[in-house]
């Protein structure tokens, strides 16, 4: 970040360790509590009282941090920032994915790098659980419904399957 300004939230790359819209969401927080804190030392600085400690951030904003080439140097790029944080948290594409056993970390981060270079640069999932799925996802968008399940697979084919496994059955 410069002195130049910042690019609109549209133009932020999401690092693939923010999976969610709760990641978005703790951007924003780590973003607000940094700037409280390096606030408070330019402060403390100006009266001659305050003590240097490091400032701690998280693995996810030093990723985004790192991928939009911003510094948090400069309190205004700062206000900015937080300001367009909070817009993206607010209209970021979400994918809401049903599993039928949580989704590890690894696996999420893995899904959302490929819909970020087939759908969205944007996108973030939302995932849910149940069980009675089996197998398969059920995937939402704001506009469409994907039931990609065992369940969804066989559905219509009954017949078929129960052909199958007579023929199977009989051939013994």
């Amino acid at each position: 970040m410069s002195g130049t300004g910042l690019k609109p939230y549209t133009e932020f790359i999401l690092p693939p360790n923010v999976v969610s819209k709760l990641d978005v969401s703790h951007l924003v927080a780590e973003a607000e509590r940094a700037d409280n804190e390096l606030t408070a030392e330019a402060v403390g600085e100006k009266i001659g009282s305050y003590e240097h400690p490091e400032l701690v951030i998280s693995d996810q904003l030093k990723s985004f941090l790192e991928q939009n080439s911003i510094k948090l140097d400069n309190s205004h790029d700062r206000s900015e920032l937080i300001t367009q944080l909070r817009l993206l948290k607010d209209k970021v594409p979400v994918v809401h994915m049903t599993f039928a056993v949580i989704a590890d970390r690894e696996s999420l981060q893995q899904l959302i790098e490929w819909f970020r270079a087939s759908v969205h640069p944007q996108v973030v999932i939302e995932a849910g659980l149940q069980p009675s799925l089996v197998a398969g996802v059920y995937l939402r968008t704001p506009n469409h419904v994907h039931d990609l399940s065992l369940r969804a697979a066989l559905d219509g084919r009954h017949g078929a399957l129960v052909e199958e496994l007579e023929a199977l059955y009989v051939g013994k």
